[in-house]
């Protein structure tokens, strides 16, 4: 790297804000080298800030806590059982490897360092009854941060639509409020701290906005610089290795060098309507994202043009979802929780099932695609009695919704799928015999509620399946269901050590690449909740190690 030509120097520079930035720079804080983390947005956290906030680390030391039996062996197997060995060149055996192996370190670590972790008890993973895998929860988050102790670095964090003071590990506990006495208790103590938060002004963080929140406050007080408000334009190369980049803040572009290298971590393209079109499946929308604002896809581009081979750039985390009126432009409302519960199909404009309502949302995503998009949604009155949809709670619907359109309802099978152009016969015969499965527990055609991740979010006093409730009580209720997403995940290839690969395989020195700007470890399965997460955090953290010399 010359030294002439730069408006400043760092040692290594991280674009992006989002899951792994934060733990990477700590760790290069923590060995005297000056990390810089550049967030093209207003606001630090990406959209890890807005999600569920969690990371799936199998064999973790919070585990071995709770006396749940998990080891690396148990991790690999189930990642062998889930991902498979052809999910592309981002998901190696070497990558596989070196998340399980460097995953357990950085949260212990991180934990040293003063990081709070709480176990999800009950956030299964998502195909539990497949080898290797662990009904009690491999995932990890945070506990719920008082924002007022985030002082001035408050402002500076992205929160997602609606901030919610709920523990991580209380979410599947919440949609009970109606039907058990934890749930009671739950919604009890969830409107007191509503309450609290109204008198106080600031809110108390959960979710994603607790994970960042805390790993900010903890990169901040190491001294780590963080900047938002500066996109990168360009990587500066010199001799086939990438030296730093081209930064521009308020209109005026600075030459940043990087000593050590440079980490991308700038999240995927749910924003970019181009790229979706180009690369996704069809029909697709920018307006059904929830990923965060800045989630444009320019670094993935840029790499590409430096000889970045990319792959997966067909998938994403997808997540059902419906579009209520006054969402566009903008997210729609995400099910992945409220279509598990009993007295809920989902049906293709034949009125045929197309999937396992209560199984792994990414799944129910790609099932979408292969079959009809839109499909449709059914709902037995007692659904909406019961449960929430997306942020309505159980039993208030917006009139709107119906005057809209976006909810039709009707007091027969025939007359809902008439309104809805669903085939009448074909409808009909399918609740009859969905609901021959209600009767005896068992779902001949898809077997929801045959896994432990179907039931946690299911409903204990639904018997004999806690998932199967059957459609017969009117009023009915049709909605059309999309495949949103909380992100894409494909992007640049990456190996063992997060440096960004060539075409053919040869390695791009000095650029690294973590998180939806890869392509991802999981090549196109999401085996549980925080598996991006938690890959975006190691890969992030390997980095930074790895450029420093710790791990190579």
């Amino acid at each position: 790297m010359t030294g002439t030509g730069w408006d400043e120097i760092a040692d290594f520079v991280i674009v992006g804000s989002g899951g792994g930035s934060m733990a990477a720079a700590l760790y290069l804080k923590s060995i005297g080298k000056t990390p810089l983390i550049l967030e093209k947005t207003d606001k630090l956290g990406g959209s890890t800030a807005m999600s569920g906030g969690v990371l799936w680390i199998p064999n973790n030391h919070l585990l071995k806590r709770k006396g749940i039996a998990d080891s690396h062996e148990a991790g690999r197997t189930y990642m062998d059982a889930t991902i498979g060995d052809d999910a592309g060149p981002g998901s190696t055996p070497e990558r596989k490897e070196a998340y399980l192996r460097n995953g357990p370190h950085m949260l212990q670590w991180l934990e040293e360092r003063g990081m709070k972790w709480l176990h999800t008890e009950g956030w299964s993973d998502y195909y539990d009854d497949r080898p290797g895998g662990v009904t009690r929860s491999r995932s990890i988050g945070a506990p719920m941060l008082d924002a007022r102790k985030m002082g001035p670095l408050f402002d500076k964090l992205r929160l997602g639509p609606m901030v919610m003071p709920l523990p991580t590990d209380k979410a599947g506990i919440i949609g009970l409020a109606t039907r058990t006495p934890r749930g009671m208790w739950e919604g009890v103590k969830l409107l007191c701290r509503m309450w609290l938060v109204k008198r106080r002004g600031k809110p108390i963080l959960s979710f994603g906005g607790a994970l960042q929140g805390r790993m900010l406050m903890l990169a901040d007080e190491a001294g780590v610089d963080m900047r938002t408000g500066h996109g990168v334009v360009d990587l500066v190369e010199e001799d086939g290795r990438i030296v730093g980049v081209v930064a521009e803040q308020g209109g005026r572009q600075r030459r940043i060098g990087a000593r050590d290298g440079v980490l991308i971590n700038a999240g995927g393209f749910s924003r970019n309507a181009e790229m979706r079109k180009r690369y996704g499946p069809q029909p697709s929308s920018a307006e059904w994202t929830n990923a965060n604002p800045g989630d444009t896809g320019e670094m993935i581009q840029i790499a590409e043009r430096h000889g970045a081979a990319l792959d997966l750039m067909d998938q994403a985390w997808w997540v059902p979802a419906t579009l209520p009126p006054g969402n566009n432009p903008g997210p729609g409302l995400m099910h992945n929780t409220d279509i598990s519960k009993p007295h809920c199909i989902i049906v293709n404009r034949r009125g045929k099932r197309i999937l396992n309502e209560s199984g792994s949302y990414m799944e129910n995503g790609q099932r979408l695609y292969r079959d009809e998009v839109p499909a449709y949604v059914i709902l037995d009155s007692r659904h909406r009695k019961r449960y929430a949809w997306g942020v309505q709670p159980p039993g208030q619907t917006p009139q709107d919704w119906f005057d809209s359109g976006f909810m039709k309802t009707a007091d027969t099978i025939e007359e809902l799928a008439g309104k809805a152009g669903i085939d009448p016969g074909g409808l009909k015969a399918e609740v009859e015999r969905f609901n021959g499965y209600c009767e005896t527990g068992r779902d001949l055609d898809f077997n929801r509620g045959g896994r432990g991740y179907d039931n946690g979010f299911g409903d204990p006093t639904v018997k004999p399946n806690p998932n199967l409730g059957k459609i017969e009580k009117p009023p009915f209720y049709v909605m059309e269901l999309v495949p949103g997403d909380v992100g894409t995940s494909g992007g640049i290839v990456t190996d063992e050590y997060a440096r960004a690969l060539r075409a053919d395989g040869s390695v791009i020195q000095g650029l690294y690449a973590t998180g939806n700007s890869t392509a991802s470890v999981m090549g196109r399965c999401y085996p549980a909740a925080g598996a991006s997460i938690g890959a975006s955090f190691v890969f992030a953290w390997i980095a930074a190690r790895h450029a420093t010399g710790a791990n190579q």
